[in-house]
């Protein structure tokens, strides 16, 4: 069975964002006031071969666990839906 992964992954909060506050800064260059904060991360989406929700679910974790998260520096949610 095909499922559709999608994963956000985010700095965590503690830590600076020179990417968004690079962007945030920039935004009064164009005219758009009143944007405090941008925070920049990726959104990833798999498509998986699992037996059933639960299996894509663990390979999901275990994928962001292992490859496409820096635990210690990003956080990370994800959905999981049938394909």
């Amino acid at each position: 069975m095909k499922f559709i992964a999608e994963i956000d992954v985010m700095p965590h909060k503690e830590l600076l964002d020179p990417q968004g506050k690079t962007v945030a800064k920039n935004m009064k260059n164009i005219d758009l006031s009143g944007i405090d904060d941008v925070r920049i991360g990726k959104h990833i989406k798999m498509v998986i071969d699992a037996n059933d929700e639960s299996q894509a679910n663990e390979k999901v974790e275990t994928a962001c666990k292992k490859i496409l998260t820096n635990v210690i520096m990003e956080t990370y949610t994800y959905s999981v839906k049938p394909a």
